[in-house]
């Protein structure tokens, strides 16, 4: 039985395919992150990969920009060009 809120192998390998692919489509966003490191801390949290995932699911495209010392946290946000359709409010 899966676990909430997290993601099967096949999924996590998809997901991080498609992280790495944009990683490497966009080196400006994330000057001096290494991926390795990257992909480590993401194979190591599930529940992070399933967030991941909900923003890919509904049209976003997560990117890392950024690393906090503090914390020792990977940044990550929606670096789509424009908000997906799918999340998109009527006023």
């Amino acid at each position: 039985m899966a676990q909430k809120n997290s993601l099967s192998a096949e999924g996590q390998a998809a997901l991080i395919t498609i992280l790495e692919t944009r990683f490497k489509k966009n080196p400006q966003r994330h000057e001096r992150i290494e991926w390795g490191h990257v992909r480590s801390r993401l194979e190591t949290n599930r529940e992070k990969l399933w967030s991941l995932n909900e923003m890919e699911k509904s049209g976003g495209e997560p990117d890392v920009i950024g690393f906090d010392r503090k914390s020792g946290l990977y940044l990550f946000v929606d670096c789509s060009a424009e908000t997906p359709k799918g999340r998109r409010n009527c006023c």
